[in-house]
């Protein structure tokens, strides 16, 4: 293999290299020697075949995280994927008519989403084959009282949401996006919007002003993070925006609504620059918000594929569900977060029996599913030796002894199998001894509830970044793993005897 030895062989390549591989046009300089690389060739074909396995699940979850700019938004885009799929809508404030091979979904608060399948063979006291992720990533979103003006600027004054890495926030073309409470005669509703153009920008000091900034940026998140606007001068021409309450007036202009109507909202800033494929052989996802939302994805679209097979679904003797909670990123501590009631009460509302749920936990399994840390090419020492995730090597298990992950022996021996019977690549995480390690909803939730847990996420770099990266191919990786979860999940678990 021409690769194998660098130094004896140099080559060099055109920009238009994928094209120039289709025509054989490479080449390998050896001393004076021109020689076809025969085996880019032949690895090209390879990627080719790659790329139409793994390119369409990338590109559909591409459309879906562009569509979810904020929780509200993911939560929409994934009640359009469930009703597609025909699943039915139910309201929490009502009674619920359940019936086997039945696949139905309910939300709350527009941010959280729980989708659930009922086996043909579920009765009332049966397991639960279940995927969490959460719908929120760290953002920056808009005070109540949030107009300020600076220096001749008009800005919107913002909350830190989240621990988000807030340097990568700078220069970048921000939209806004969210809810809104609106006033409809005398009934209100809350409605979803997007102005999806560069409304706001944070500017950086320039280097000249702070020499220091080029090897060491800190910047205060009070003072440095507030979004500029307008120029005080041009607004004060605009006679169509009131500018006593600037976003109120842009809010209702853009619902087209007067301003009296628009009662309250929640704001989320986000970077208009749409996620995409990218690399030299189109092998990466450049991304805002792949934590969480390709888990939020993947859980979704493989309960979507675990229960479209109408037969298996007949056969199944337990529920299969996803839930994807709201608040995971600041603690999940409120009624739509993890540490709240949502999957007690899923437990007690679909076995309709109370003497019966307890069974039914012990019987139930969790897949806590939320992005992990790939090993990163600059800062490799960042990671505990025996325990690098790498981008393409599939789905990866987190542990830590401290139960900061809810992971045991029982619960990854169970995914373990699942994933070696069907071919499916997985990986190892855990951090380091002298470094403070992240925690996930699957700790809240085994402890709440109960549940058997296992804590799983794709390896990602820049995490918390405005900018993400993951593989392709990772995607398809945890759809199969979590489709193949949902399916054999329970005769697997019934051969395992642990109390």
């Amino acid at each position: 293999d021409t690769f194998n030895n660098p130094q004896e062989n140099r080559f060099v390549y055109q920009p238009k290299i994928l094209s120039l591989f289709k025509t054989r046009e490479l080449l390998v300089f050896r001393g004076k020697r021109k020689v076809y690389l025969s085996t880019f060739k032949r690895n090209y074909t390879m990627m080719e075949k790659d790329q139409e396995r793994f390119l369409p699940l990338a590109k559909e979850f591409i459309e879906f995280v562009n569509e979810s700019v904020t929780p509200f938004h993911a939560v929409a885009a994934a009640r359009s994927k469930l009703e597609k799929a025909g699943f039915q809508y139910l309201k929490e404030k009502e009674e619920w008519n359940l019936k086997p091979n039945g696949k139905y979904f309910f939300t709350r608060n527009q941010s959280t989403i729980a989708a659930f399948a009922l086996g043909g063979k579920f009765e009332a006291g049966n397991g639960f084959n279940l995927a969490g992720a959460h719908t929120d990533s760290p953002n920056l979103q808009v005070k109540p009282n949030s107009q300020v003006t600076s220096e001749g600027y008009n800005q919107l004054s913002v909350q830190c949401y989240g621990g988000g890495l807030w340097t990568t926030w700078l220069d970048r073309d921000l939209g806004m996006a969210g809810r809104v409470i609106v006033q409809q005669n005398d009934s209100y509703e809350g409605k979803l919007f997007r102005i999806d153009k560069p409304i706001l920008r944070i500017p950086t000091l320039a280097v000249h002003l702070d020499r220091d900034s080029s090897s060491k940026m800190e910047i205060n998140k009070q003072d440095h993070l507030v979004p500029v606007l307008s120029t005080k001068v041009k607004s004060e021409l605009d006679k169509t925006i009131n500018h006593e309450n600037t976003l109120k007036s842009i809010l209702a202009k853009e619902l087209k609504v007067s301003e009296d109507a628009v009662k309250d909202y929640e704001v989320h800033l986000y970077d208009t620059h749409k996620s995409t494929i990218g690399g030299l052989y189109d092998e990466f996802i450049f991304s805002a918000r792949l934590d969480n939302l390709l888990m939020s994805f993947s859980t979704l679209t493989a309960l979507i594929r675990a229960s479209s097979d109408d037969s298996k679904l007949a056969n199944e003797k337990n529920v299969l569900g996803v839930v994807l909670f709201d608040h995971e990123e600041v603690g999940s501590d409120s009624a739509q977060g993890a540490g709240g009631p949502i999957m007690n009460e899923m437990f007690n509302r679909i076995n309709q029996s109370p003497s019966l749920v307890e069974r039914s936990i012990r019987k139930s399994f969790l897949v806590s599913a939320d992005m992990a840390h790939a090993v990163h090419p600059n800062y490799a020492a960042k990671h505990e030796k025996g325990h690098k995730p790498q981008l393409h090597h599939g789905t990866v298990i987190k542990t830590n002894a401290n139960q900061r992950y809810a992971s045991n022996a029982e619960t990854t021996f169970l995914l373990r199998e699942i994933a070696q019977k069907n071919g499916i690549p997985i990986q190892e995480f855990v951090v380091r001894n002298d470094v403070l390690c992240g925690s996930t909803i699957g700790p809240i939730l085994a402890s709440s509830v109960g549940i058997r847990t296992v804590d799983i996420g794709n390896p990602q770099l820049s995490m918390h970044s405005i900018r993400e990266t993951c593989a392709t191919s990772d995607v398809t990786h945890s759809v199969e793993l979590l489709s193949h979860y949902f399916s054999q999940f329970t005769v697997l678990d019934e051969s395992l005897t642990i109390d």
